[in-house]
């Protein structure tokens, strides 16, 4: 059983979890009209991610016995500069989201509840794979200037990703 602080701490974290797949979905729109069609699959794949992620956190809530409560999320943002930027924006959207989840495992282990800590461990590893994805793409973004035909290069590469949900429970 969840006690009130874990439960609402999880509950935060599902709803910025949603958030990431909200404002991930407004990242796809803006590279769809650019035309950056494999850019915008990368950010369609980040929303499927962000949801089994809150579902993934939605369902430990109730096998524990908690109560999930949603809040509403605010709108994402939806003008950007470039697509440079929305990498640059990205990576500190995930580390932002690391942040959290190193917090709310932080506080698990306080509150002596084993099966939090060890159901965050999924995605403490989780984050490390997240922020290294997009620094690696962001790297290659300004190796070429965020232009020209590495952009283009990168675009069809980015095409290619398909969600495959982990091979854990939902």
């Amino acid at each position: 059983m969840l006690s009130q602080k874990l439960q609402d701490a999880f509950n935060t974290q599902i709803n910025k979890e949603l958030f990431s797949e909200y404002l991930y979905l407004s990242m796809a729109a803006y590279c769809y009209s650019q035309d950056l069609d494999g850019f915008a699959n990368y950010f369609m794949v980040q929303t499927q991610e962000e949801h089994f992620h809150a579902m993934k956190m939605f369902n430990f809530v109730t096998d524990c016995g908690g109560k999930v409560i949603l809040t509403p999320i605010a709108g994402p943002e939806v003008e950007f500069k470039s697509i440079l930027e929305i990498y640059e924006k990205t990576l500190a959207h995930e580390q932002f989201i690391t942040k959290s989840i190193n917090e709310l495992t932080s506080l698990a282990i306080k509150e002596n509840d084993h099966a939090s800590a060890s159901f965050l461990k999924w995605f403490i590893d989780e984050q490390v794979e997240e922020e290294a994805t997009v620094t690696k793409i962001l790297s290659k973004l300004k190796l070429i200037k965020g232009e020209g035909q590495g952009l283009l290069m990168l675009d069809t590469e980015l095409a290619a990703r398909v969600f495959t949900p982990p091979a854990t429970n939902v």
